[in-house]
Parts: C-alpha cells; sequence; structure tokens
C-alpha cells in the first residue's frame, strides 16, 4: 500500500520499515530534487486536498449508510470506493497505475496552484505516500480501540461455549475458504491462504448493535454470539499477524508457520499479562503528570511501543496495538481513555478505510467483460463460504437444549472492519491480485448487508431481556463503537 509492491516480499520488511528506509527517504528526496521551499508547499497543498475528499467521502457514505440502518463503516467503504480508482479519481495511488495526469486532485492543483507538469510527478508520488502512512497510523488506532473496548473477564465468564463457537467460526471459513480457491480456482497458496483467513473475523460492533435493537442482547443466544466474536476478533488478528508474515517471505514453510503462530500467541499473552502486572505503575505515573494530555499522550507511547515491538519481531504491529488495549482496558483510567481516543480514531480511522475503498477496483468483477467473470465467480463463492462458515457455528453449542443454534449461526455471519483490515494488509504486502481483493470486498460488503435482516427474522419476535446475568447494553453499543 505503501510503495510498490516488490518491497514488501523481503521477509524482514514491515510497514515501520518500509516507512524508515524507503517512502521518508524517498519522499524527502522528492523534494531535495526541486530544491524548493515551494515545491514542499505543494506536497502538503496535495495532502491537505486529499484529505478534504477523504473525510468528505467518508462523512457522506457513513450518513447514507446509518439513515438506512447499516454501519457507517461499510459507508466509509463505499465512498472510497466511489472516490477511488474505481469510479471519480480524486483520490488514487501510483501502484494503482496512476500517474498524476489521472488524479483529479493533482489536476486541480496545476490548475488553481501553477504546479507545473515536470514537479507534478514528484508532487503526486510524495501526496500518496503520506496518505498511505496516514491510513496505516489510523488502522494501529482502530486495533488499539478494538482492544481497548474488550473485556477480558467478560470472555473469560461466557467461556467455553463462545470458545467452542469462535474456533469454529475460525477454522471452517478459513480452511474451506483456503482448499476452494486453491483447488477450484488455482489460485497460488499464499493469496489463497490470505483470501481464506480474511474469512475469519466477526464484527461484533454490527451483531452488537442488531441484537440490542431486538432486545436480544442478554439472551443466552446474545451472550454466546458477544463472546465468541470478540474471541473470533483476538484469533481473527492472530491470524493476520501469521499470513502477513508469510506473505512477507512469499512460501509457506510448517516451521515458519509454527514460529509465527506460537510467537504471535506468546506474545499476545505475555504483553498482555506483564502489561497487567506494571497497569498499576502506569496509572501512577499517568496521575503524577500535570500537564494536558497526559493519558492520552502515554497510552498512545504504549500502544505505539508495543506495536513497534510487534513488527519488530515479524509479527504485525496492529497485534501490539491490540495487546495495548486489552491491558489499559483492565485499568482504572478505561473509560477516561475510551473518551479521548474517540476524537483520534474519528480523524484517523476514516482515513484507513476509505483508502481501502479507493485502491480497489471493483471494474475487475464487471460481468459484461469475459475475463472478469472468474473474479466474479471466486467473490460469490467467498460470499457463499463465508456465510455457511459462520453459520455452522451454532452446531458447536452443547448442554443448552433449546437455544437457538441458528441465531448464533447468523449472529457470527457479519465482518466488517477486521474484515477490511485483512483487505488494507493484503493490498499492502501487495499478495493479492486486483480480482482477489475486490472479491474479499465483496464479501465483506454481502456478509454486513445480508447478516442484519437475517437475524431479526430468527429471532421471531423481541422479547424481554432475560433474566440472571447478563451483558450490559452499554457495554455492547461501547463494542459497536469500534465499527462506527
Amino acid at each position: 500500500m505503501l510503495s510498490p509492491a516488490s518491497l514488501f516480499h523481503s521477509f524482514d520488511l514491515d510497514i515501520s520499515d518500509l516507512w524508515l528506509n524507503s517512502i521518508a527517504p524517498n519522499a524527502f528526496s522528492l523534494l531535495a530534487e526541486s530544491g524548493s521551499a515551494e515545491e514542499a508547499t505543494f506536497v502538503l497543498g496535495g495532502v491537505l486536498l486529499s484529505l478534504i475528499v477523504v473525510y468528505l467521502a467518508a462523512k457522506a457514505g457513513g450518513e447514507l449508510c446509518v439513515r438506512v440502518g447499516l454501519p457507517p463503516v461499510l459507508g466509509e467503504l463505499i465512498g472510497g470506493v466511489v472516490v477511488g480508482v474505481s469510479a471519480l479519481h480524486l483520490l488514487v495511488f501510483p501502484e494503482s497505475g496512476f500517474q498524476e495526469s489521472g488524479s483529479l486532485v493533482m489536476r486541480l492543483m496545476e490548475a488553481t496552484s501553477g504546479v507545473s507538469p515536470e514537479s507534478a510527478g514528484g508532487i503526486f508520488q510524495a501526496e500518496s505516500e503520506v496518505i498511505s502512512v496516514l491510513a496505516e497510523v489510523g488502522v494501529i488506532i482502530l486495533l488499539f480501540e478494538i482492544g481497548l473496548e474488550s473485556d477480558l473477564k467478560e470472555l473469560i465468564r461466557v467461556g467455553p461455549q463462545a470458545a467452542v463457537v469462535a474456533v469454529i467460526g475460525v477454522v471452517v471459513p478459513f480452511a474451506a475458504g483456503t482448499a476452494g480457491l486453491m483447488l477450484l480456482f488455482g489460485v497460488p497458496t499464499v493469496p489463497a491462504i490470505f483470501a481464506g483467513a480474511a474469512l475469519t473475523a466477526t464484527s461484533i460492533g454490527i451483531t452488537a448493535k442488531v441484537l440490542a435493537e431486538i432486545q436480544k442482547l442478554s439472551s443466552p443466544e446474545g451472550q454466546i454470539i458477544i463472546g465468541a466474536a470478540v474471541l473470533d476478533d483476538v484469533l481473527g488478528i492472530i491470524v493476520l499477524a501469521v499470513v502477513a508474515s508469510l506473505a512477507k517471505t512469499g512460501e509457506v514453510q510448517i516451521g515458519n508457520v509454527i514460529y509465527l503462530v506460537v510467537s504471535a500467541a506468546v506474545f499476545l499473552v505475555g504483553s498482555i499479562f506483564l502489561g497487567r502486572l506494571l497497569s498499576p505503575f502506569f496509572v501512577a505515573l499517568v496521575d503524577r503528570l500535570k500537564t494536558r494530555g497526559q493519558l492520552l499522550i502515554a497510552s498512545l507511547i504504549f500502544a505505539f511501543g508495543l506495536a513497534y515491538i510487534g513488527a519488530a519481531i515479524q509479527l504485525e504491529g496492529i497485534l501490539g496495538a491490540f495487546a495495548a488495549g486489552l491491558i489499559l482496558a483492565e485499568t482504572e483510567k478505561r473509560e477516561e481513555l475510551e473518551e479521548q481516543i474517540i476524537p483520534i480514531a474519528d480523524m484517523l480511522v476514516p482515513i484507513f478505510f476509505v483508502v481501502v475503498g479507493a485502491r480497489t477496483d471493483v471494474s475487475v468483477l464487471n460481468p459484461f467483460n469475459p475475463e472478469n467473470r472468474e473474479g466474479l465467480i471466486i467473490a460469490i463463492f467467498l460470499l457463499v463460504v463465508a456465510f455457511l462458515g459462520k453459520l455452522v457455528t451454532g452446531l458447536g453449542v452443547f448442554g443448552k437444549p433449546g437455544i437457538n443454534r441458528l441465531a448464533i449461526g447468523v449472529g457470527m455471519v457479519p465482518r466488517g472492519e477486521v474484515g477490511l483490515v485483512f483487505v488494507g494488509v493484503g493490498s499492502a504486502t501487495g499478495v493479492l491480485s486486483k480480482s482477489l481483493e475486490a472479491a474479499i470486498i465483496v464479501m465483506v460488503i454481502g456478509t454486513t448487508f445480508i447478516a442484519p435482516a437475517l437475524l431479526r427474522i430468527v429471532f421471531k419476535e423481541p422479547d424481554s431481556p432475560s433474566e440472571g446475568t447478563a451483558i450490559a447494553p452499554e457495554s455492547a453499543e461501547a463494542g459497536a463503537v469500534s465499527a462506527e
């Protein structure tokens, strides 16, 4: 996403390495070649115009989706598709095959700011790289926020039932999707594994919102769905770290896979264990600080630090950010930090989703072009596997006669924000073809549209919340923030 795809096939290259070793020197060298401070001003102007496009697309798409009962994150994705390579060409990137002449932002700058055609190419390259870096920071913030809104104690309480449902919801779609892509469509191993992994996540925000609306959040089915969805996200992020590392090597080696799985699990569990031991010192330090923003800045330092460690040990930085959120969620500062991180997320996270949409060329799924039909068939295949792979999770519920297993399966169907993270990382590593990337986008959009309506059908009549121990609607609504 941040540089030509070939850069990502080095084993020890990750996003932070890319920024330090390639993007920053390249961007600054472009400015140095011009020898002009005016050139730097033009780059800043291009970034500002691009951000205007990003925020307008995110807000317009989000508002439209909210008004029809869909999550705003889906609107941000669709808004990105509209302004990107598929339609308006307002937000395009060099690696998509576009030159500066194809960017309407650059043409506007040439018309209004006096940018010369000779310098337009360098400005376009630098502006695109800055937007890409901001998108990567946005996904770090997103995973930190998701971790912050997760509740380890609640996960432990719903325990075995949710764990079985979550494991089935990861293993079945991953295995079916990967095997199907390889055997039926001849997709190479690593891209097939990546696409199969994109089928594993479940959107807790979308599901929790629908369950709250139909008053089933506190039902036994609702408790299992929410617990399993959170566990799915945890397992999905571990899977993402593993497959993203595999994409860097370009090959699958059993020893390497075992190492990555074990290191991801040890890193996540170890970070949480040590973090919980050290969190009292973190709280005490924050309480001693006197300057404005002490909690937010200290938390971001902690999150970025763990993200860097995750990237440095050949896992993804997002795994570290997620672990940081889980750790800080156990402190007394959780609610205060949740409130303070929202404006940061509102500013950076939409950039990630809009950029994912802008990079996706949905024209590769045009059924009227014979060359595109295989990609369209793959999209339909992924959508079917995504639906059936989660529907079977209800069969994993045991010891609860009379429970609505169909409702549990349907509740696990929607993907959403974490599914889009897979697309973004896959695009950044260069492992996904344009048709496969678009097919995954179609899967995410399709499951997000289908599941809420079906969930209302399988829960026939809204009942009053069950008595006894239940998940508070407020906590679930908080979980929905990450998808909104």
